[in-house]
């Protein structure tokens, strides 16, 4: 019932605005302009042309090109259209990332569910139509752009990963790589996770393996039961005979915690199985780690990880990107992050171990304001662009002053402690830090600063966040909401024109 429920409910919005958008801007604006031509190429058959401005692969136009075959027969029925050419139009192409938008929201859904398998399925239906409004992948849902049709490829791959249907998952990371080349980085994140979830439940096995041996208190171990000797490892390690003591345990201020060792417990402990079950890791995981090669291969001979537009999208050490993503996410989630109760959590964590963490904090500040100072990159599109919202975000806020990125610092540092913190109640530390390296492989190299490049990882860090009440979701419903409304109403009915350059410009993300 919530997946019909949650499929209704996201086609109810879509479908008016779909016809709103489609009716005031009916011709291709912004990136649109490169996308659908391209797409219509390939509708025409012509396979062998590309524009040199496309940075992504062409992966959201083969899956267009299958979408649109599927609608012919019947527009061609109703005399809608002359021709299979015909049915690539703008507004049906646009339609592709509609239909996606449902089958993410359905996904969102059953994640959810699979992760809290205690919740209810009222409350499961909030949180995945608030998840759905998230206003960098909703606004992106009317328009044809590649964020909708990744971000669902890359959930969807972590669904099957969660199920522990590894191959179909790895096909599902290969999509989402075609979809747009950074997602090579999530793959490798579902990957991981999933190797983590391996081992742990690999240790769990040589315990319980183990046990017999510890009633009997022998003083020997046998050698020839692999699951055996590694619980032997694990029990010393327990028992503080090994790198470190199996109960260093980092409370949590509420709650019960998966997190019930040191991080350098867990990397031991993930290293020290993988060695012991390798052949079957290897025979498990190998299909992620031929994608992996395969890409790499393709950027060796391709000499960038974009396709086209090279010299505006070069690798870049951008760190501040990470700073810029963190604020952003924790704002978007307001209620789990800027609250007396959030404060008062972190408060309490950094005053048990005052002198380690007043050494973190210094470190943490230091590094944010090296990254402002030495990694901050205005990159031309973003001084030069003024239809995008980062425009006047960095004109008015980050560099009002010349103190101003600096005064923001503290505000970085908070919001990462604080995203950190919340993963940590209900993740093991090594996921934790996993996936930090994973926003930092994602972001740092990107040079432009665009909030959409954060809803992938942003999904990632919701769906694990510990958001427990009905008013948080409500409170964060309604923000959707109110942001929603504002930009879209700004991108339909507040065009301006540009002195330099003839045509109506529009308010965008």
């Amino acid at each position: 019932m919530g997946r019909v429920a949650v499929a209704a409910a996201v086609s109810l919005w879509l479908i008016p605005i779909s016809i709103l958008v489609n009716r005031i801007v009916p011709d291709p604006y912004m990136d649109e302009i490169f996308h659908v031509p391209q797409a219509q190429k390939y509708c025409g058959g012509n396979f062998g042309s590309w524009d040199p401005m496309i940075t992504t692969p062409p992966g959201l136009y083969v899956l267009s090109l299958a979408y649109v075959a599927s609608l012919f027969p019947g527009l061609y029925c109703l005399r809608a259209v002359s021709s299979f050419s015909d049915s690539c139009s703008t507004s049906i192409l646009r339609l592709t990332n509609g239909v996606l938008t449902v089958v993410c929201s359905i996904l969102i859904y059953e994640l959810i569910t699979h992760l809290r398998p205690s919740i209810d399925d009222k409350k499961a239906t909030l949180c995945t139509l608030v998840l759905s409004l998230y206003p960098l992948h909703w606004f992106f849902s009317f328009l044809y752009y590649t964020d909708v049709a990744s971000l669902t490829a890359v959930l969807a791959m972590y669904l099957f990963s969660l199920k522990k249907k590894y191959f179909l998952s790895s096909l599902l990371g290969a999509l989402s790589v075609l979809m747009r080349q950074t997602n090579i980085i999530w793959m490798l994140f579902v990957a991981c996770a999933a190797v983590i979830d391996f081992t742990h439940s690999h240790k769990n096995d040589c315990l319980k393996v183990d046990k017999p041996s510890m009633s009997k208190e022998k003083d020997t171990q046998p050698t020839d039961n692999r699951g055996a000797s590694v619980a032997t490892k694990l029990r010393k390690r327990r028992n503080g005979n090994g790198l470190g003591s199996w109960n260093n345990v980092t409370a949590q201020a509420s709650g019960p915690t998966t997190c019930s060792s040191g991080l350098f417990d867990e990397i031991w402990d993930v290293i020290i199985i993988s060695w012991h079950f390798l052949w079957e890791l290897l025979a498990t995981f190998s299909p992620f780690f031929g994608i992996f090669m395969a890409f790499v291969a393709f950027v060796c001979w391709n000499g960038s990880i974009v396709l086209g537009a090279k010299d505006a999208h070069s690798v870049s050490p951008h760190f501040s990107q990470l700073l810029y993503y963190s604020l952003v996410s924790a704002l978007f989630t307001v209620p789990a992050h800027f609250s007396l109760q959030q404060a008062a959590v972190l408060f309490r964590q950094l005053s048990r171990n005052k002198m380690f963490s007043f050494f973190q904090s210094i470190a943490a500040l230091t590094i944010c304001f090296l990254s402002v100072k030495i990694f901050s990159i205005a990159h031309p599109y973003l001084l030069a662009d003024n239809r995008h919202y980062p425009f006047y975000l960095w004109r008015k806020i980050v560099n009002y002053h010349w103190s101003t990125k600096y005064l923001m610092v503290p505000l970085y540092v908070y919001s990462m402690f604080s995203i950190v913190a919340n993963l940590a109640k209900g993740q093991k530390k090594i996921w934790v830090m996993v996936y930090i390296l994973a926003c930092a492989g994602a972001l740092i190299p990107t040079p432009l600063i665009e909030f959409r490049y954060y809803t992938v990882p942003f999904y990632f860090l919701i769906l694990h966040t510990c958001i427990d009440d009905n008013k948080s979701w409500l409170i964060l419903g309604t923000i959707y909401v109110a942001i929603n409304c504002f930009t879209m109403f700004m991108f339909l009915f507040q065009p301006f024109s540009w002195s330099h350059e003839a045509g109506t410009q529009r308010l965008m993300w």
